[in-house]
């Protein structure tokens, strides 16, 4: 889960956040909430005229007439569209890159795996991981590797050492299904679990600058696993999504966005590199955390919960071979 600490870890208060997806969901909601937490925002989405009803939201939960808004209108499947986003954010930003990017865009097609054109698998990599490594190629290059170079110099010696820089924050938005998929997330789910590990790795990788840059600000990387949200994605993915699937999600717990969002910036101040927004969700992700920084309940909670698991997935791999026993391989219910 990550490190707890008693001072809040993720500190947005004069800094300036960049969110993709943040015209609808889960990323307008935490834009809405960043702002009311003193936050300069720049919110960014396909859609113009989305992004400009959007942003007059989040200018209406500021907490200081002095915070700054924007948008920028872009499709983030393309490393240079990233590229030009994080330019053009620097630009806005007095010529610095925001301090923190969270990766909210995202789509999924929740169909069976053979019933799914094979342009679609594509499709959910490009809009779910691509969005999320190109991006966060754009910001890390920005933060670590800025275009001028300042050389060291050799600072005195001083009694009262200044205090290190907040740290950047680099946000990844994954899913349930990175953690424990099932029947009818096959084309989805993968992406998902990609940027997962592409946190893990990156936050490995962080140490390096950190060590060979003690005077810059450190760059924590982050994945929020929201809970299900009664939002028009889900309304959408609804349409696609096979009866089978339907019952395998019954007893989920939904989560309106705004909650969802709020449960997710607490687990960013509490310092976690994983934080889930539910109780279903913690308790399954205990039973995959792998390498990711944890503390102690959550290593405790995955002994008992992996255990769980076994019978879980037993469960869920019986109900689908029974659906198939019963109505044949469509996934859906014989129509009357």
């Amino acid at each position: 889960m990550g490190s707890s600490f008693s001072t809040n870890q993720f500190p947005v208060d004069g800094r300036t956040v960049l969110i993709t997806g943040g015209s609808t969901g889960l990323g307008l909601h935490a834009a809405q909430q960043l702002a009311a937490k003193g936050a300069n925002v720049i919110i960014v989405a396909r859609s113009p005229a989305t992004l400009q009803a959007s942003l007059e939201q989040i200018k209406n939960s500021a907490r200081s007439p002095t915070q700054r808004f924007h948008q920028i209108a872009a499709d983030v499947t393309t490393a240079a569209s990233c590229a030009a986003v994080i330019a053009a954010a620097a630009a806005w930003n007095d010529a610095t890159p925001p301090d923190i990017v969270w990766c909210c865009s995202g789509s999924a097609h929740p169909s069976l795996f053979i019933d799914t054109p094979p342009a679609q698998l594509q499709t959910m990599m490009d809009s779910n991981y691509f969005s999320c490594a190109y991006m966060a190629h754009a910001a890390l290059n920005a933060w670590l590797r800025p275009q001028a170079e300042v050389p060291k110099v050799e600072a005195p010696a001083s009694p009262s050492p200044s205090p290190p820089l907040p740290a950047r924050h680099l946000i990844f938005t994954a899913s349930f299904v990175a953690l424990y998929s099932f029947a009818g997330f096959t084309p989805y789910s993968p992406a998902k679990a990609a940027i997962r590990s592409l946190a893990d790795s990156l936050s490995q990788e962080m140490n390096l600058y950190a060590g060979a840059h003690p005077t810059r600000p450190r760059v924590r990387v982050h994945t929020v696993v929201p809970a299900t949200m009664p939002t028009q994605s889900l309304a959408d993915e609804n349409r696609v999504k096979t009866d089978v699937t339907k019952m395998l999600e019954e007893g989920d717990q939904v989560l309106s966005p705004d909650e969802c969002a709020r449960r997710a910036i607490a687990g960013l101040e509490r310092g976690e590199e994983l934080v889930a927004t539910s109780a279903i969700i913690r308790l399954v992700m205990t039973s995959v955390l792998g390498g990711v920084v944890k503390g102690a309940v959550d290593t405790v909670l995955a002994w008992v919960v992996v255990v769980v698991m076994v019978f879980v997935r037993w469960d869920m791999d019986r109900k689908v071979w029974r659906w198939g026993r019963k109505y044949g391989d469509s996934g859906m219910k014989p129509t009357e």
